[in-house]
């Protein structure tokens, strides 16, 4: 069976969104003569006067930066969601509206210009960790918000606007598509086994250990199953936890040690600044148990075959279902023999 997948078109499940991933391991030995992305080679500075997010530097809409030294957050001077939207809903036959509040914001990770997450120490991305959670109680804890949503594209491949090291984090009155297919997936497997879905997922894959690329005492760091992105990744917590609330100090520091592994390796793969999108899907802050939820934060990197050539969800992927090419195992393989 392990050979089968390897050798043969299949599809795979993804137990966390109930849907299906095309796997085509035959197609990897194409030839490629499409796009090719421009890769940057160009040093930057720790410190970018032309930059919005430096410490000092003035910002968008006119505010000056502090001289911060560690971790930054601040309100997103063009946010995406309203905190003081008019509240209204439109039911007209087959057009339906309704209106969303939130609070959107973001994280400077570093002072330093010049460092993203896999050039920043354990210490320093611990520091991140703790803004994160600040952030998901805060926010969580306002009126009317009942999901927070931390994220980060790193790169220009990603639409990221600025290149200083930075995340961001969305609150909203309601739950978005991809965490209400989790929200349901995992609501019913702990209904149905007393257990999360992940935790017995990770036990799984641990006894397996083909897909597995890191662990530590606390977490494991791994290729789903499932991926759709060519290098895709996951941390998970080995044991059931709901949000990033709950970690502890040593927790929270081998968190930090996970993150730290896989962006470093990352970066070692085409050997460039690997760009991503990551976000971490956690409990919904809708004041109800949540007990099922079983939190974890995935990483999608587009990149294909080399620096310059990405995946992209076209075509089949937009008006089927996803598909790839190299499978789950080899990614693992590819970037378990980087660490």
């Amino acid at each position: 069976m392990k050979t089968d997948l390897q050798n043969y078109t299949h599809k795979r499940y993804n137990i966390l969104s109930g849907e299906w991933v095309l796997v085509s391991p035959h197609r990897a030995k194409r030839p490629w003569q499409g796009q090719n992305e421009s890769v940057s080679d160009k040093k930057r500075p720790s410190h970018d006067e032309s930059c919005y997010l430096c410490p000092g530097n003035i910002r968008a809409n006119g505010e000056i930066n502090p001289n911060y030294e560690d971790v930054f957050v601040f309100p997103n001077d063009f946010a995406a969601l309203q905190y003081d939207s008019k509240s209204f809903k439109l039911e007209d036959n087959l057009l339906i509206a309704q209106s969303e509040q939130g609070v959107c914001k973001v994280i400077c990770f570093s002072p330093d210009h010049s460092k993203s997450l896999a050039e920043m120490s354990v210490k320093n991305i611990q520091k991140v960790i703790i803004a994160w959670q600040n952030e998901y109680r805060t926010l969580g804890e306002k009126e009317h918000i009942n999901y927070v949503q931390i994220f980060e594209n790193k790169g220009a491949v990603m639409g990221c606007s600025n290149p200083h090291p930075h995340g961001q984090i969305w609150s909203q009155s309601s739950l978005p598509n991809e965490v209400v297919k989790k929200d349901a997936t995992q609501k019913a497997y702990f209904q149905k086994n007393n257990k999360t879905l992940l935790e017995d997922y990770v036990n799984q894959e641990l006894k397996i250990g083909e897909r597995i690329i890191f662990e530590n005492n606390h977490f494991v760091v791994l290729v789903p199953f499932w991926a759709v992105w060519p290098f895709e990744t996951m941390i998970i917590p080995k044991k059931a936890q709901k949000n990033i609330i709950v970690l502890s100090k040593d927790e929270t520091k081998e968190f930090a040690e996970a993150i730290a592994v896989i962006t470093k390796t990352y970066d070692k793969i085409f050997n460039c600044s690997f760009p991503y999108s990551s976000g971490i899907h956690q409990a919904p802050t809708n004041g109800e148990n949540n007990n099922y939820w079983h939190w974890h934060m995935s990483f999608y990197p587009p990149l294909l075959r080399s620096a310059t050539v990405k995946k992209f969800m076209v075509g089949y992927e937009m008006f089927g279902s996803p598909q790839r090419d190299i499978t789950a195992e080899i990614a693992a393989k590819i970037i378990r023999d980087l660490i």
